[in-house]
């Protein structure tokens, strides 16, 4: 297991052991290791782009959030001496709240440090892939920073990634001044990279689709829907805000003017945001288990055989949607 890294400058042949390290040299963790990962966000991975920092969470705020090209969420934890077998809890106490998130928190938390929507930064870091393809959050991912590792924590990590597959690593950096005054700055993993990205998105869940709607009678449909419109969750706020009122004003409407309307109801900034809206959206409606939503949704696929379009109530639940909606608003 590597621990820690020792640097050695070559000097007329001979190795000179380079002794500083970022605590004897006065480089503090948030003026200096922060500000060199902000600078080249690289250091922690290729396949990372950082969303957050400082995120506020439940249990205090993290140093880093990102988000990998998988869509795992990585909470990074960071020390500018040897990390502690605590540093393991805390990162874990973070992941365990960021589980629960939902997605427009991370849009909050990304456009408050990047400036940017969170789907055009994703885009931007990662422009081999389909958004549509990232499931935002489905794992989260644990990344400890530090000069040197203690043994039982390192000890703790290789356990759990390999007895539990989970998606955990640690990087050891290790800082040092040539004798000419230049800064260096070296980087190692505990588990092979490749090794713990498996790990994680070998744990990703296969979520059950349908588009096959409930057979619920009036009484339980009505119950059923009701409770879902009246959860605290975004999705189903636009379901109950935005999306119903517009179907029922509506009737039959088309994907591109559900993407007009959530802009001027001001569900959404632009078209683009409100298509990413629309699309989980579309997920609620696919998923296996809310098939009451099916029951009283209408939809096809004119184009594409995975893009729903051309949404409507059925006409045979308008005045029970109607008296739903009244509900949950009142």
């Amino acid at each position: 297991m590597a621990s820690q890294i020792k640097s050695w400058q070559i000097i007329d042949g001979r190795l000179v052991p380079l002794q500083s390290s970022l605590v004897s040299d006065g480089k503090r963790e948030k003026d200096d290791l922060e500000q060199w990962i902000k600078s080249n966000p690289q250091i922690l991975g290729d396949d990372i782009a950082i969303i957050g920092e400082q995120v506020q969470t439940s249990s205090g705020p993290l140093d880093f959030l990102g988000i990998d090209n998988y869509g795992n969420t990585v909470i990074v934890e960071l020390k500018r001496d040897r990390l502690p077998r605590e540093a393991l809890a805390q990162a874990i106490d973070y992941a365990s709240d960021i589980a629960g998130w939902e997605i427009d928190r991370f849009r909050e938390v990304c456009k408050s440090y990047t400036g940017q929507a969170l789907e055009d930064f994703l885009q931007e870091k990662f422009d081999d892939i389909s958004l549509e393809d990232l499931n935002i959050n489905q794992a989260q991912r644990l990344l400890l920073v530090g000069s040197a590792v203690e043994e039982s924590l390192g000890r703790m990590i290789e356990w759990l990634s390999d007895s539990y597959s989970v998606g955990i690593n640690v990087i050891v950096l290790n800082y040092a001044k040539t004798s000419q005054g230049d800064s260096i700055l070296s980087r190692m993993v505990i588990i092979p990279e490749e090794v713990e990205k498996q790990k994680t998105n070998k744990k990703k869940i296969i979520i059950e689709m349908s588009n096959k709607p409930g057979t619920y009678d009036n009484e339980t449909l009505e119950a059923k829907l009701v409770e879902y419109l009246s959860k605290n969750l975004y999705s189903s706020q636009r379901i109950r805000d935005y999306f119903l009122p517009t179907l029922l004003q509506k009737g039959q409407v088309t994907r591109d003017q559900l993407r007009k309307e959530f802009v001027r109801l001001n569900a959404a900034d632009d078209e683009r945001q409100a298509g990413y809206f629309l699309s989980l959206i579309s997920s609620q409606l696919g998923y296996n288990w809310n098939d009451y939503l099916r029951q009283v949704i209408y939809y096809e696929f004119p184009n594409h055989p995975w893009e729903k379009d051309n949404f409507r109530i059925r006409d045979e639940y308008v005045e029970l949607i109607t008296e739903v909606l009244r509900k949950v608003k009142k």
